[in-house]
């Protein structure tokens, strides 16, 4: 605190007359920091909690003081949701504030039912991860993730500002000998490279308090509580609560300690139950927050057994659950969370979401169980057409929108031919096309479980009539005569990618993974991909005074053999597959928004369709130079004999095949190649491998 306050009265004399002063702190008082700033300051000052790491955690919890103006918390809020992505949850100014002081609580809770249980690390990470829907990290990795060192800090500004008189679960707080020990031997987690968890050459191990050494990890809980977890909520407690095992008791604890935390400090640390759950989802990863559980399994059931083992003494404290949770609007309604909005013991009403014109970008919000007030995106606008695999509807009678149904957003012939009648209504009745399928991702490509039927049925002649169905999808996109834009969250692999990139315009989250990955599964891009990257090598060197087209497609071609998938919408233009006049959204949640009202300017603004036009292509000789790296790579032993032969065929694809260097080809001429390279590969027993590798397991088979 006094380095703070001694830097503030250095900077004061310094700061200009608009400009807002924050603190990132987690733990000290945002008032009390405020104190040391001139009266013409405090009105600007306010805390600013980010979560770690900040890219990928959403959450920022916004503090203000007595002397806070409300409408720089409004343009703060505005600006961190719009400019940085991020979810803002506002809170009161308490220790560690609502996300921390829910998490941190949560964590101590579980170390102390760890040892009251006797299970191992690896065995609560398993439990505490994406089986319980939470964070995949679980618990002790991601302490080791986030710092144990800081981890302490937290732990120790509870210690310090809170006592038995202003937290009954103040007994709790305590901090765990294991961590003790950990920091004490500098084994500060992931920053040291060994914490809970140390990684010794391929092996992960763990730490032993009582050898105070780490033992081989890896165990896993039965697959009896694996099976349990995924039972529906109310079914799902009562089990863990029954359980004959330890786990399944220890599962049951720690969530009955959540529920008894969180509705013991609602009212003093958040202004509604809403709070609480978003800053639970955007700071710690969790699929619900505990209000949302345990509304969904049937609050006055679930408050019974808190209560019930709260009076047997199982629970951390004998605080009783508060009058609220029994009695009132919230019993009544079955939970915190209703249309009228959330609970606010504070004002003992239900609460609506705030009002700020920000959030009228934001057409389908994220929402919690029980917020059924909030439009849902499957359901909204007016539908135009419907099947199985696509959706086509409009929100404003001027955009049509086309949502992909299938699972991952998979291509199917279905949505092929959905897609083909959705460019054809677009262009009859409304002024541009969006692509936009709700959840992440936008789409992994073509629908591989259902092309090998055909291909076992038809052999590569039936694949050759589905891909060159599929490249005349993509031309139908890219020269249709009204602007499709395509609105990318999440993936856009393979097909997914040459989707994207044959639109009209591209507006990615800045979340966006890009790339052609055919390779992965012993295959070509065959939807138009190869094409894209020799059109738009041309096109580049049109631009420079340089005649050689081979560097301008080096970086694509290394993208394509090498399967290089941009890792965010920043890198995925560095490859190509984004261009400068794409848009990069921050906000995942904006992403509908700035997509439609892009389509409708680029029809006000008088946009044309592209005309089909030859273009040169790099040939044989620039063939030659790209099989010669091969052949060196190959013979090094950097790559296997497949893949090169896979790359000779993408090779010959985006060089346009055995012509002169410099040769005027057609986009036609390319497809074919394409389809060619692909149906000789599809008919390959090595990408059969590669195929079924990819179903079976899911990750990429090198052989």
């Amino acid at each position: 605190m006094d380095w703070k306050l001694d830097l503030y009265a250095k900077i004061a004399p310094f700061v200009a007359k608009h400009a807002l002063v924050a603190s990132n702190t987690s733990g000290l008082s945002i008032t009390k920091l405020s104190e040391a700033l001139p009266e013409a300051i405090k009105p600007r000052f306010c805390g600013i909690h980010f979560f770690n790491p900040p890219r990928y955690m959403p959450l920022v919890e916004l503090i203000a003081t007595p002397t806070t103006e409300a409408r720089v918390i409004d343009q703060l809020e505005a600006f961190v949701t719009s400019g940085l992505g991020k979810g803002v949850v506002r809170a009161k100014d308490t220790p560690n504030f609502i996300a921390n002081r829910i998490g941190i609580a949560g964590m101590l809770s579980t170390m102390k039912e760890v040892e009251n249980f006797g299970l191992s690390y690896d065995v609560v990470d398993d439990l505490t991860g994406k089986k319980l829907g939470r964070a995949s990290s679980g618990t002790f990795r991601t302490a080791d993730v986030v710092g144990l060192d800081t981890m302490a800090h937290v732990i120790k500004t509870l210690q310090d500002n809170l006592s038995l008189e202003t937290d009954p679960f103040y007994g709790s707080f305590g901090t765990p000998p294991v961590l003790a020990k950990l920091i004490e031997l500098g084994n500060l987690g992931q920053k040291t490279k060994a914490g809970f968890f140390k990684k010794q050459g391929r092996d992960i191990l763990r730490f032993e308090l009582d050898s105070e050494d780490y033992v081989p990890a890896g165990q896993k809980a039965d697959e009896v509580y694996a099976r349990m977890l995924k039972k529906p909520a109310a079914e799902r407690l009562k089990l863990l609560r029954n359980a004959e095992g330890a786990p399944g008791q220890f599962l049951w604890a720690i969530l009955r300690n959540s529920f008894h935390y969180a509705a013991i400090h609602l009212e003093s640390i958040a202004e509604t139950a809403r709070d609480v759950d978003q800053a639970m989802r955007w700071g710690f990863g969790m699929k619900q927050g505990p209000f949302e559980l345990w509304q969904e399994a049937g609050w006055l059931e679930v408050a019974k057994m808190v209560q019930e083992d709260i009076d047997a003494g199982k629970a951390l404290c004998s605080a009783p659950l508060p009058k609220w949770v029994f009695e009132g609007p919230v019993a009544e309604a079955g939970g915190v969370h209703t249309a009228q909005g959330s609970w606010s013991p504070s004002q003992k009403t239900f609460v609506a979401r705030r009002v700020l014109p920000v959030y009228e970008r934001q057409l389908f919000p994220e929402k919690l169980l029980g917020e059924a007030s909030l439009p849902d995106w499957q359901t909204a606008g007016t539908t135009i057409a419907e099947s199985r695999a696509l959706r086509t509807w409009t929100l404003d009678g001027q955009v049509l929108i086309a949502s992909i149904k299938n699972k991952m957003h998979a291509i199917s012939p279905e949505v092929m031919e959905g897609l083909m009648e959705a460019v054809d209504v677009a262009e009859q009745a409304y002024q541009g096309m969006v692509i936009w399928s709700g959840d992440a991702p936008f789409s992994v490509g073509a629908d591989l479980e259902a092309t090998m039927p055909a291909f076992v049925v038809g052999g590569a002649d039936a694949i050759d009539s589905i891909e060159a169905e599929l490249q005349n999808l993509m031309l139908r996109i890219r020269y249709a005569q009204v602007p499709v834009v395509a609105a990318i969250h999440g993936m856009a692999l393979g097909g997914g990618c040459e989707l994207a990139v044959h639109c009209a315009r591209r507006v990615a989250h800045m979340e966006s993974y890009i790339g052609l990955v055919e390779v992965g599964v012993g295959l070509v891009p065959g939807a138009g991909g190869l094409t894209y990257i020799a059109r738009r090598a041309a096109e580049a060197a049109t631009r420079s005074t340089g005649k050689d087209l081979l560097p301008f497609l080096t970086e694509g071609f290394t993208a394509a053999a090498m399967a290089k998938v941009g890792t965010s919408a920043i890198e995925s233009r560095q490859l190509g597959y984004l261009l400068d006049s794409d848009l990069i959204v921050p906000h995942k949640d904006e992403l509908l928004y700035v997509a439609i009202n892009e389509a409708r300017a680029m029809a006000t603004g008088g946009w044309r369709a592209p005309l089909p036009r030859p273009f040169p292509v790099a040939g044989r000789s620039g063939k030659a130079t790209i099989m010669g790296s091969l052949v060196n790579m190959q013979g090094g032993g950097f790559i296997s004999e497949f893949d090169q032969h896979i790359a000779t065929l993408i090779a010959n694809v985006v060089c346009g095949g055995d012509v002169d260097a410099g040769t005027l080809v057609d986009e036609a001429y390319l497809l074919k190649l394409e389809r060619q390279a692909f149906c000789h590969l599809i008919a390959h027993p090595k990408t059969h491998e590669r195929i079924l590798g990819m179903l079976n397991t899911g990750k990429p088979v090198r052989n």
